[in-house]
Formats: C-alpha cells, sequence, structure tokens
C-alpha cells in the first residue's frame, strides 16, 4: 500500500489556495480526505494528542484513510529520558489503533542528535519505549547515513525517514532505503537561502518543486513500495498550499501504485 498526502493539513494559508474561503476550521480534515488517504499530524510534537481528540479525526474520516504521528519533542529532541512521556503518547494513540487508521510514529531528530554511541543508545531506549509500535526515524546529519545505521535500524525494527531538502553541507541526501516494513518519505523543498536563516519558520518550506525535481523520486519510491507493507510520502513544502500541488504531482506521477478509494 502506498499513501499520499501532506505534513499537516491545519494551516490558516490554505484558505484559497485549498480550503474554500468562510468554511469552517472544523470542517478542514473532511474536506482534506476527500483527496487524500493519509495526513501527518504535526501538532503532537508540540503537545501530547488526547484520545477525544484523535477518536474525533478517526470519526470524521473515511474508513481507509490513515495518520501518521510525530513524537512529542520530549521524546526526540529533549531526550531526558522521561519514560512517562512516553507512556502518555502511547496511550493517546489507541483510538487510532482501535479504527485501524494508525500508520507509524516519526521521532525527528534535530541537528545536534550525532552519530555516536549515546545517539544510538538513546534509539535503543525509545524503540524500547515505543513497545512493538512502528517508527519511522528522521535524521538531520549525513554522518546518519550508512550502512551501519540501517543495519542498527533494521535490527531494531525501526524505518529510515528519506527526505528531500536543500542539496546543502552536512545534510541527509536523497537516499531511498528501507530497513522496516514501513517505507516513508516527506518533501521538504530545496529552499537553500532560507534553511538556516529565516524570521520566520515556515519560510524554510516555502518552495515550488518542478515536475522534473519530483521525477527524481519515482524509482526511489516505487524501490521503497516494493520493499515495504506500506509506503508513506509526504509534502511538506506548507507554505500557502504548495505542499497540496506537491502531493497532487506525486500522485500523477506514480498513477499505478495509489489505490482507488
Amino acid at each position: 500500500m502506498i499513501y499520499f498526502g501532506t505534513s499537516g493539513f491545519s494551516y490558516k494559508d490554505w484558505v484559497g489556495p485549498f480550503y474554500p474561503q468562510g468554511m469552517p476550521s472544523r470542517e478542514w480534515l473532511e474536506f482534506y480526505a476527500r483527496e487524500f488517504n493519509v495526513t501527518e499530524l504535526n501538532f503532537s510534537y508540540y503537545r501530547v494528542p488526547t484520545q477525544s481528540t484523535l477518536a474525533g479525526m478517526v470519526a470524521r474520516t473515511p474508513d481507509d484513510f490513515m495518520f501518521t504521528v510525530k513524537a512529542h519533542q520530549d521524546m526526540t529532541h529533549n531526550r531526558g529520558g522521561d519514560e512517562a512521556i512516553f507512556a502518555e503518547f502511547v496511550e493517546s494513540l489507541e483510538p487510532l489503533i482501535e479504527a485501524g487508521k494508525f500508520g507509524c510514529i516519526l521521532a525527528q531528530f534535530p541537528w545536534s542528535f550525532r552519530h555516536e554511541e549515546e545517539g544510538l543508545g538513546y534509539l535503543g531506549f525509545l524503540r524500547q519505549q515505543l513497545n512493538d509500535l512502528p517508527v519511522v526515524i528522521e535524521f538531520r546529519r549525513r554522518e546518519w547515513v550508512s550502512d551501519e545505521t540501517f543495519e542498527f535500524l533494521r535490527e531494531n525494527n525501526l524505518g529510515f525517514c528519506c527526505v528531500d531538502q536543500p542539496r546543502l553541507k552536512g545534510l541527509i541526501p536523497p537516499t531511498a532505503e528501507a530497513t522496516s516494513s514501513i517505507g516513508y518519505v516527506r518533501f521538504h523543498g530545496r529552499n537553500a537561502k532560507k534553511w538556516w536563516q529565516h524570521d520566520e519558520a515556515w519560510e524554510r518550506y516555502d518552495y515550488t518543486y518542478s515536475e522534473e525535481e519530483l521525477e527524481e523520486w519515482v524509482p526511489k519510491i516505487r524501490k521503497l513500495e516494493e520493499s515495504t507493507d506500506s509506503t508513506f510520502v509526504f509534502a511538506n513544502n506548507h507554505w500557502q498550499g504548495q505542499a497540496v500541488q506537491t502531493a497532487r504531482q506525486l500522485r500523477m506521477l506514480l498513477p499505478d501504485l495509489e489505490p482507488r478509494r
């Protein structure tokens, strides 16, 4: 199975470019789910979801709709080893799991997370805390891209998040690798000028992909789809709805992979 969608769906600047003017925000998810079969929940990075919130999302989406959920910042960025936050996070996912709409957890680590013994040890701790739930790891540093890393992820049943982003020194290159039954790709855009220096966070993701740039990923995504049970492809160049067009383009480039709804 392959799923195409966007990283998040609740953006005020999508009103006009995607959501109709005047549509209440409570109706955005239903509108979004008419076109896409998955979304990546990012608000969970800032606050652990409540079961009631996720149950409401389950109720507003079709039976075949899926969610992936970004890990809370205390689990990936602060890394204080607080087992309680992991337990709370896992418990919050129950409505998605019970409805068969849970794809995986995305654990996105910061630039400061290094490929060293401490980092590998923490990944082992994270795996243990999240029990047998499917988890995908997104690294920032190029130093993580190695056979050693991929073997470690496989041994611990952790997926590798493939990314498209600016071709800047030290960043993860466009690598297609599957280390678990989950394939995962995130398109961040290639706004090199604003990647490190920006006034607003959204500036980093202000980028419109050309068809030629996305075509580079067609064989990579096919490779992932062939070697996994589920592959999730997300557009994260979200400023003013550009991610919607990116997801549409990718779906058009791979029309034979997405199941009919």
